[in-house]
C-alpha cells in the first residue's frame, strides 16, 4: 500500500490483525511471486473492526469532538438543504420524497459523491467543506442507505469526522438502518436512523403546522374576546360609579350658575366702560381747554428768547431779539425798551 493509500486508512494496522482489502494482484512472472498493490483496507471480523473503531472513537472523544456543547441546533424552517450523497442511490430519493410530503417549500443542493470505495471518504469530507463554504444551504444531510459494515466503513474515516465538525451549519447524519453505527453519528449535530428519518427531522410538517396555526388562531381570539369582556365590564363599572354621577351632576350646577351670573355681568360690564367713557371725555375737553392753543385763538400770543418763554426771571435786554408767536402768525422782534408794569406784565416796545 503506497503512502497516499495509508493515510486514508480509518484505522491503525496492528500485526496479526486480519483485514479485507480492495485493490489488484500483479504477477512477477521471472520468480513466479504475486504482490497485492491495496488501495483500500478494512478490519475483517466482528473484533478487529470493533477494536479500530474504538480506538478512532477513543482518540475523537478525547480531542471534544463529540461534546454535547458543540453541537448546533436545526433551523425550524430550511429554505435551502445541503444533500452529501450518492447522486444515484436510494437515499437521495427517499429524502427527496419525504422532505416534498412534509414540506414542499424546501430546496435542495446536491453535492453527489460515492458512498463506498477507496477514496469515497475523501469525497465526503469535501463535499461537506464545499456545501458549507457555497453558503447557500441552512442544515446538511450525509449518508446512504443501508449496507455491510465494509460498506459503511467510509462513514468511520477520521477525514469526514473532522469535515463535520468544522462545518459552520447543522449535519444530520442518516446512514444505514438504525442498528447501525458511524463515526459521523457521533460527530455530527444530530443523528438520524434511515434518511427518511433525516428527512423529517429537517424540516417541519406543514400539515401539523397548519393545524398549530389553528389552534393559536382560535387562542388568540378566545383571549381577545375575554379581554374586551373584561374592559366592557371595567368600563360599565366606572359609568355607573356613584362619584361619576356626583361629577356630572356638579357640572350641570355649573352650567346653571354659569347662565345665572352671565346678564348681571355682562351689564356690570358694560356699566364701567360707560362710566369710564364719560370721565374720558370730560378729562379730554378739560385738558381742550388748557390747551395754549386755545388761549392763543383768543387774541393772545407767546414771546421766547432763544426757544424759551420770556418770563419775569429771565427777561430780555436791550437789542436783543425775541420771536412772538401768534394764532397762525410768527414775528421776529428787536427789544428796543424793557420795563416792568404794576402788574407785573413785562412791556415791549
Amino acid at each position: 500500500m503506497f503512502r497516499g493509500n495509508a493515510q486514508r486508512l480509518a484505522f491503525a494496522p496492528q500485526n496479526g490483525m486480519q483485514v479485507l482489502l480492495r485493490g489488484r494482484i500483479s504477477l512477477y512472472e521471472r520468480d513466479g511471486a504475486f504482490q497485492i498493490y491495496a488501495d483500500a483496507m478494512f478490519p475483517d471480523g466482528a473484533g478487529a473492526a470493533a477494536q479500530a473503531f474504538e480506538e478512532l472513537k477513543s482518540r475523537l472523544e478525547k480531542e471534544g469532538l463529540f461534546d454535547q456543547v458543540h453541537k448546533k441546533a436545526l433551523p425550524a424552517v430550511p429554505k435551502m438543504i445541503g444533500v452529501v450523497t450518492s447522486k444515484t442511490g436510494a437515499a437521495l430519493q427517499d429524502i427527496l420524497n419525504v422532505a416534498g410530503r412534509r414540506w414542499p417549500f424546501s430546496h435542495f443542493l446536491l453535492c453527489p459523491v460515492n458512498v463506498q470505495g477507496a477514496d469515497a471518504s475523501l469525497e465526503i469530507a469535501s463535499a461537506i467543506r464545499t456545501l458549507d463554504e457555497d453558503g447557500r444551504a441552512e442544515v446538511i444531510i450525509v449518508g446512504r442507505g443501508g449496507g455491510s459494515a465494509e460498506d459503511l466503513w467510509v462513514f468511520n474515516h477520521e477525514w469526514v469526522a473532522r469535515a463535520v465538525s468544522a462545518c459552520s451549519v447543522p449535519v444530520i447524519s442518516a446512514v444505514g438502518h438504525q442498528v447501525d453505527y458511524t463515526i459521523l453519528d457521533f460527530v455530527a449535530d444530530l443523528r438520524a436512523p434511515t434518511p427518511s428519518a433525516a428527512a423529517e427531522l429537517a424540516v417541519p410538517d406543514a400539515a401539523a403546522m397548519q393545524e398549530k396555526m389553528k389552534i393559536l388562531c382560535k387562542n388568540i381570539q378566545e383571549y381577545v374576546s375575554q379581554r374586551y369582556k373584561t374592559c366592557y365590564n371595567n368600563l360599565q363599572d366606572v359609568f355607573s360609579h356613584p362619584s361619576l354621577a356626583m361629577r356630572e351632576k356638579i357640572e350641570k350646577l355649573r352650567e346653571e350658575l354659569f347662565c345665572a351670573l352671565k346678564a348681571p355681568l355682562l351689564q356690570a360690564v358694560k356699566t364701567a366702560v360707560d362710566a369710564a367713557g364719560r370721565r374720558l371725555g370730560k378729562n379730554a375737553a378739560l385738558t381742550d381747554s388748557l390747551s395754549p392753543y386755545k388761549i392763543l385763538a383768543r387774541g393772545y400770543a407767546i414771546v421766547t428768547l432763544e426757544g424759551q418763554s420770556v418770563t419775569k426771571d429771565r427777561l430780555p435786554r436791550e437789542g436783543m431779539n425775541v420771536c412772538v408767536t401768534g394764532d397762525g402768525y410768527r414775528l421776529d422782534c428787536t427789544v428796543d425798551h424793557v420795563s416792568q408794569t404794576k402788574e407785573r406784565d413785562v412791556k415791549l416796545e
